[in-house]
């Protein structure tokens, strides 16, 4: 077969959906390398004899140098490209994870994490990027739902892996091994991405679809303008508000469940595969929603804000869980909290592009990532002394149960019509109201 028919089997039209399966997979890995300190967390604080305190301070530092990273890699990334940028950041991050399994005491492991921390927070930046060059905006929240479920398919393989690898080999050759085979996937990107219209696998059909509302690019804004304008803080603060909750599902979860249930290494799979199965559903669904609406000729702004309400209230019964004495009901009302933050979270993902030019998306998401790494770091502290204090998570799920409400009535106050900045149309009127 010749390069020009193996290349004419791409020729479907549906290339963009080839790009959006590899931001599935690099999000997958990066949420394999994140979480396995949550459910390791039992053997390590064994092995290495951390304190609760302890286990938050190096979730902490994670958090820290994810906000720092943010700062840096949004810019980078408006600068260099989706391309580029991701295939460095995935390789920095990929280092440092496989760098976990060679420490030998709290402070190297802290400084490990920190430099996962940097290189993981090139992940969305890059990814939302990738999709505002690919993705028509009716198409968009679909898109980042789909590759944003990438997140809970690794923690749905996480469970499944880390803990044989870890009882076959220890924990340290569950991060080496892990960490090596995610460098497959730098190989597939730097081959296989492009942008739209450098690449030889787009139709002229699709490449007109992807440009169908796009506005000539512009030039690239600085942060100082970008943070006058009222765009940006709409993405960051309920980023600021939510992504807490998520960390803390992440990190705590398998904890919880030892803790009120007595899972362990073991026993910790099912549980982990059912929530996160529900929120691999709950991150396309919410996409998809919003998407479908947008075509029926609902405005943008009614669209992503009536799919996030719903959303507020599919996690609020999490306020309920400590009280449960059945493992698969609090399952069950866990799995809809983090189905709900995921579609949430598939719609606040897709604000950058609806509200800023292309030029910008990187940055913002720069501004609003270490928006939500700054509540993670908060988030991680008040975890570890309400623990320290009272060993319930009770206070901790009150919290996450009323977050979504509080973001979802910042973002309306801040952007009551979703008004985006010149330079990026929409297909409707922003300025229609409700």
């Amino acid at each position: 077969m010749t390069g020009t028919q193996q290349r004419g089997r791409w020729h479907s039209g549906g290339y963009r959906w080839v790009i959006c399966g590899l931001l599935f997979a690099a999000t997958a890995i990066n949420y394999v390398d994140r979480q396995m300190i949550g459910v390791l967390k039992p053997v390590l604080q064994a092995d290495l004899g951390w304190r609760e305190d302890q286990y938050a301070d190096i979730v902490f530092w994670f958090q820290a140098a994810y906000a720092i990273g943010f700062l840096v890699i949004g810019k980078l990334i408006d600068r260099v490209g989706a391309r580029v940028g991701y295939a460095v950041a995935f390789g920095f991050w990929t280092i440092a994870h496989v760098a976990h399994g060679l420490v030998t005491g709290i402070v190297q492991f802290a400084l490990a994490r920190f430099a996962l921390g940097l290189g993981e927070s090139g992940n969305f930046p890059a990814g939302l990027k990738a999709v505002a060059e690919w993705f028509p905006q009716r198409e968009r929240a679909f898109a980042v739902g789909i590759f944003n479920a990438g997140a809970n398919v690794g923690a749905i393989v996480t469970p499944l892996i880390v803990p044989a690898i870890t009882l076959a080999y220890g924990w340290r050759a569950a991060f080496v091994a892990t960490g090596l085979f995610s460098l497959v996937w730098v190989v597939a990107w730097v081959s296989l991405y492009r942008r739209p219209e450098e690449s030889s696998y787009v139709t002229p059909a699709e490449l007109e679809l992807i440009r169908s509302d796009r506005a000539v690019n512009a030039a690239p804004m600085q942060w100082r303008r970008l943070l006058m304008h009222r765009q940006t803080w709409a993405y960051a603060v309920p980023k600021f508000l939510t992504d807490p909750i998520w960390w803390m599902f992440l990190f705590w979860l398998p904890d919880f469940l030892s803790k009120r249930y007595g899972l362990d290494l073991k026993s910790f799979g099912p549980p982990l595969i059912v929530i996160y199965l529900m929120s691999d559903v709950g991150s396309v669904l919410g996409g998809y929603c919003s998407s479908r609406l947008i075509k029926a000729g609902v405005t943008v702004n009614r669209a992503r804000k009536l799919v996030m309400l719903g959303c507020a209230f599919a996690v609020l019964p999490i306020v309920t869980v400590q009280n449960v004495d059945s493992l698969w009901t609090a399952v069950l009302l866990i799995g809809l909290a983090t189905a709900g933050h995921q579609a949430f979270s598939a719609n606040l993902l897709t604000l950058p592009s609806d509200l800023v030019p292309r030029s910008a998306v990187g940055s913002v998401v720069g501004i609003g990532g270490t928006a939500g790494a700054i509540g993670g770091m908060l988030i991680a502290k008040f975890v570890g002394y309400v623990l320290d204090a009272t060993g319930s998570y009770g206070p901790i799920f009150l919290v996450a149960g009323g977050a979504y409400f509080f973001a979802l009535l910042a973002l309306h106050l801040i952007s009551p019509r979703l008004r985006p900045l010149a330079g990026e149309p929409q297909t409707q009127n922003p300025e229609t109201t409700w």
